[in-house]
């Protein structure tokens, strides 16, 4: 590779300054240094209450559909995911990723974090490529998205996970080194520059059907993600049917009506 020098030099610094972060400048190199804040919890931030309405309707055959739109400018679930196309590192090259890509193709497991070369992070990032197989026969692709530079993607991909790296990835990590993703995706925090650890689930239709945000020192499960992503499949392919709390694949389901319900409660 052309900048393979570049690259072993970023590595060789990352390596030493596990603590920063590279990032790419016209003139000089610019060092991103992690918040003292990172290893406790965001201050709160006073945000506005977005309106949302629930709607029951009743298809064709006497079918009730389940569904939730949300409307205002955050991307709350029930809204069209806001599109990017951004720089990432895969298979240890850079490429370009565009979300509108995957419409009518694929979900897609959207999740951020705060920063390279930290602590929590790289337990989550391998874990979801860990499982990457099983994301992938549910016809899932996985993104992961912070901050960072691609450069400093690559030195923490070509950093050997006993020394705190992440080895080869079966998935992309995006760079939003403007914060703009982060920004419209509503996970940053202003003050710090850093996004919170959010994770969206997003159909084929480019709508997100869940979120989940947890503060900076919080990992998310990648069991719990997989049975959402199981569950929201299900209802899609069965529109008269909802999903009770803990449902995984194979046991009974609901219908969301007063009387055929008790179906399901008299079951448990």
């Amino acid at each position: 590779m052309a900048c393979s020098a570049a690259t072993t030099a970023a590595a060789s610094f990352m390596a030493s300054n596990p603590t920063r972060a590279l990032f790419p400048s016209s003139s000089s190199s610019q060092i991103l240094t992690i918040p003292r804040s990172f290893s406790g919890l965001r201050q709160p931030l006073r945000s506005a209450r977005v309106p949302r309405s629930l709607s029951f309707s009743r298809g064709s055959h006497s079918r009730r559909s389940f569904v939730v739109k949300a409307s205002g400018v955050a991307p709350l679930v029930g809204n069209k995911a806001p599109d990017f196309e951004a720089e990432a590192v895969f298979d240890q090259e850079f490429i370009t990723v565009k979300l509108s890509e995957y419409i009518g193709k694929k979900y897609v497991i959207l999740f951020f974090y705060p920063l390279d070369f930290t602590f929590v992070c790289p337990t989550e990032i391998t874990a979801f490529s860990d499982r990457h197989a099983e994301f992938e026969k549910l016809n899932t692709e996985i993104l992961g998205v912070s901050i960072d530079s691609v450069f400093s993607h690559l030195a923490w991909v070509q950093t050997d996970r006993k020394s705190g790296g992440l080895g080869d990835l079966n998935y992309p990590l995006i760079s939003d080194v403007t914060k703009s993703i982060s920004k419209s995706f509503g996970v940053l925090i202003p003050d710090q520059g850093i996004a919170l650890r959010g994770l969206f689930i997003i159909d084929k239709e480019g709508i997100i059907q869940h979120s989940t945000i947890n503060n900076l020192a919080i990992g998310r499960s990648v069991d719990e993600t997989m049975r959402t992503l199981q569950a929201l499949q299900y209802v899609q392919e069965n529109p008269d049917e909802v999903c009770p709390a803990g449902w995984k694949p194979g046991e009974k389901s609901m219908k969301p009506d007063p009387k055929l319900s008790k179906e399901y409660f008299a079951a448990i």
